[in-house]
């Protein structure tokens, strides 16, 4: 897939609190329609220990329980091109459209990155021009590339979504 790839829509409503924030959907999630869709990804793992948004229910439902608990979800790069999943790989990134966001979604005042890459887009490109203040919280990634942190090490810092919540 080295053609130009486009994120998702985003999954927030007015009472979103936090925002996790991707890079771009990978292969396998691009295919299937749906966020962090790769087997191996803890994403849901961690999602359905903090919120109960199993990776067994189906992917609307999922995507329902983490709005109805304040959680939205998005990514840095509305479009780019990448050849195979990595970010890494990607190039010509067109940001997503953030005031759009927080024009539906006020009340977000939390930003968790999935990992440095993320963070590092998002700072680049939407940081310089948001007018919305914002915590920002950089994460270990959960993709299965990200080997050289513990998977007990991940789980505890994603604990942070579940924390800013009740800030």
């Amino acid at each position: 897939m080295t053609g130009k790839i486009q994120s998702f829509p985003f999954s927030a409503d007015k009472y979103s609190r936090v925002l996790i924030l991707g890079s771009m959907p990978g292969e396998e999630s691009l295919k299937q329609n749906q966020y962090y869709a790769h087997p191996r990804n803890l994403f849901w793992d961690f999602m359905g220990g903090l919120f109960e948004a199993r990776r067994e229910l189906p992917y609307e439902k999922r995507l329902d329980v983490l709005r109805k608990n304040g959680v939205a979800l998005w990514d840095v790069a509305h479009t780019c091109r990448r050849k195979g999943s990595l970010d890494s790989n990607m190039t010509d990134v067109v940001a997503n459209d953030f005031e759009a966001l927080f024009a539906e979604a006020s009340q977000i005042h939390t930003v968790f990155f999935n990992g440095q890459k993320t963070a590092a887009l998002f700072r680049k490109l939407v940081l310089p021009d948001l007018q919305h203040k914002l915590n920002l919280i950089t994460l270990p990634s959960t993709s299965p590339a990200n080997a050289s942190v513990s998977i007990a090490k991940k789980k505890a810092a994603w604990k942070h979504v579940r924390a800013a919540l009740h800030h």
